[in-house]
């Protein structure tokens, strides 16, 4: 298409390799280990019985994975940016034989570990053993999830070495070094705890999935219907960015990856069209960061939630389809209003694909997407649903689709699928010592009621602690490393002052993706505006606006969990059309623009209290009444919206029609 294809200005920058081009040798090395890991995997979770007479131990199919995995970091990944890129030196075939041997023994003795109790307490050769395996865990953790995150997981981990010196809100209980390395290596807490667990169990299938689609062309294919769709209408380009960017970061879980992804096809073309290039890098930023909170898939971090809260996993992602709808109609509303206000038409549609075609070329994607639905919604099978779809996406791809595999393109697969999956491991491994450090030292119990006592009891004062507790650490880390933190600190605090479980989850886990919208980090962001050859600075508070309405929303369902789906259907239907409404009005306020109304910032003077008047409507408005932190019924709080925001568009609308009035 040529709209994709065309820069118009932008300057695009390649993405900077973060793995090594690998010899035939180690490719093929990667490849037959990760057909290990899926046989191991489908073995297990479907209970195919591939070995008969034998049933796996939990700990030893995680120590299997673990073992398989985890290795594959030290061959994809540089130690430095110094590093040769095309081949792997010795240490590092070193260092990943000796990860691969060590979880070997922890696999054959995994029965051992069990009955002989350990991980309380494990004989001097195993506790060198495992305290081998810590180091190498953390080093293969920096190199997969980078300085920052290693840093915090290197302190966190040794926490119970110094825990009973520390002062009174952070001490807790002692260890010696011996015994945090039993605790860390074999205790089903740690290593082997939560994370690793929703690894081996829930996000295996979906990852497969999710590169399997890519691979087929599902990308493509979902950027070339939104072209279609969306391409030709009033910002067009961005509109499309929101369309294909959520569909895309839904699947993948990665905001970086999406950006990458879908940026170098959707910032051309809203360049091209007339759109600022830090104002396109934002939406960029803001729709790739959206789709990963978006279902059915979601990102990573959803799934580890499921096994925190011992939940569905279709519970978290039914939850989550209100708060998806709401952000992205805020979005969607700031574009149009941008596009209207400055008079920015959409693309040609000569220019753009043709929408019956491009249905017919990948109609299977949306066979695909039906399946997975009605597995995980009706069905309840949320552990087999991606490996069904999977497996139904590559037989039509070889049946009905013009890009047919050949054993090339099939071998690629399962090298980008053993790749991710290695890169995974080994980031959630590495989280899983923080939930060890926290277990073993008693800590998350004593943050709790410390949380509790500072607030004073009010849950608005936690709340806020918590939002920025959230966006701080989501700054520092991962967003699973700071949602499993925060999971075990504070989500507990909030809980005891009466909070619907799911609905702190969720707040903990959206305020965590904050980070990747505002500077000073602002990753997501910063990666669209070198895609844009856009100021990253400028782009990141350009995406700080437009993402604006994510501060907001996790407060909305705090509030009432009836915006989650929990709760009566009448209640979240009365939520919803308020929600609506009430974000119509903050996104316009936001961009000076309001449908049917026209510009509200004609006048030089009444302009800013015109849009104050009608963001604070809007936020009232979208805000649920009768809950205890709220004082005021939604009645009463829509006739303060009326009252504020509906002068002030009167106001706005006789200006506009004025001024063109005068133009005329």
């Amino acid at each position: 298409m040529e709209t994709q294809k065309q820069e118009t200005g932008a300057v695009v920058k390649p993405e900077l390799a973060r793995h090594r081009s690998l010899s035939f040798g180690w490719m093929a090395i990667v490849i037959a280990i990760t057909i290990v890991v899926i046989t191991l995997a489908v073995n297990q979770l479907f209970n195919a019985g591939f070995f008969v007479g034998y049933t796996w131990l939990d700990n030893e199919y995680q120590y299997a994975l673990f073992g398989l995995l985890v290795p594959i970091v030290f061959l994809i990944f540089p130690a430095s940016g110094k590093s040769a890129m095309d081949k792997v030196p010795w240490y590092d075939a070193l260092f990943a034989l000796t990860t691969f041997g060590l979880l070997v023994f922890f696999f054959m003795n995994a029965e051992r570990i069990l009955d002989n109790g350990w991980e309380m307490g494990a004989p001097d050769h195993i506790v060198t053993l495992g305290f081998i395996l810590w180091l190498l865990v953390l080093e293969a953790t920096r190199r997969a999830g980078g300085t920052a995150l290693f840093t915090i997981v290197l302190i966190i981990s040794l926490y119970p070495l110094y825990a009973d010196i520390m002062p009174g809100p952070i001490s807790g209980l002692g260890s010696s070094l011996a015994d945090t390395t039993a605790y860390h290596v074999l205790s089903a807490e740690s290593m082997l705890g939560i994370p690793m667990q929703a690894l081996a169990n829930l996000v295996i299938g979906f990852l497969i999935f999710g590169v399997a689609l890519t691979q087929t062309g599902g990308g493509k294919f979902f950027i070339d219907l939104a072209f279609a769709a969306l391409g030709h209408v009033r910002g067009g380009p961005a509109k499309v960015a929101i369309f294909s960017s959520g569909l895309m970061g839904s699947m993948s879980g990665s905001v970086i990856s999406n950006v990458i992804t879908t940026g170098v096809m959707t910032i051309p073309a809203m360049r091209k069209t007339g759109f600022r290039a830090s104002y396109a890098a934002g939406v960029e930023a803001c729709a790739s960061t959206g789709g990963v909170l978006m279902p059915p898939i979601m990102g990573s971090t959803a799934f580890i939630m499921a096994v925190f809260l011992n939940i569905p996993y279709i519970t978290i992602a039914v939850a989550a389809i209100i708060p998806s709808i709401l952000y992205y109609l805020a979005l969607f509303i700031q574009i149009d209003a941008y596009a209207a206000k400055n008079n920015m038409p959409g693309l040609p549609k000569e220019q753009l694909p043709k929408l019956g075609e491009t249905f017919r070329a990948g109609w299977h994607f949306i066979a695909v997407f039906i399946l997975l639905i009605v597995m995980l919604v009706y069905l309840k099978q949320e552990v087999l649903a991606p490996f069904y779809a999977t497996a139904l996406l590559l037989i039509i791809n070889q049946i009905f689709s013009k890009e047919r595999w050949g054993m090339k393109e099939f071998w690629a697969f399962i090298l980008a699928a053993g790749k991710l999956l290695a890169e995974i491991a080994a980031i959630l491994v590495g989280v899983g010592l923080i939930v060890g450090a926290l277990s073993i030292t008693g800590m998350a119990g004593t943050l709790v009621n410390d949380l509790v006592f500072i607030a004073g009891g009010d849950i608005l004062v936690l709340l806020l602690m918590g939002a920025i507790a959230s966006f701080i650490m989501g700054i520092g880390m991962t967003v699973t490393a700071a949602y499993i933190f925060l999971a075990i600190v504070l989500a507990p605090a909030l809980i005891q002052g009466g909070l619907d479980p799911l609905s702190v989850h969720l707040f903990i886990l959206y305020w965590g993706m904050v980070s990747f919208i505002p500077p000073p980090v602002a990753l997501g962001a910063f990666a669209a505006a070198s895609i844009a050859g856009a100021s990253p600075m400028r782009t990141g508070f350009e995406a700080m606006r437009l993402g604006s309405i994510i501060y907001f929303v996790p407060f909305f369902f705090v509030l009432d969990p009836a915006f989650i789906l929990n709760g009566e259907l009448s209640r979240t239907a009365l939520l919803f059309v308020c929600a609506v409404g009430g974000v119509i009005l903050v996104a316009s306020s936001l961009q000076g623009y309001l449908v049917w109304i026209g510009n509200l910032h004609r006048h030089p003077i009444l302009g800013w209290p015109i849009r104050a008047l009608v963001l604070i409507g809007g936020l009232a408005l979208a805000t649920p009444g009768g809950s205890d932190l709220i004082p005021f019924s939604d009645l009463e709080l829509a006739l303060f919206a009326l009252a504020t925001a509906g002068p002030a568009a009167a106001v706005a609308y006789m200006l506009e029609r004025r001024a063109k009035a005068a133009m005329a």
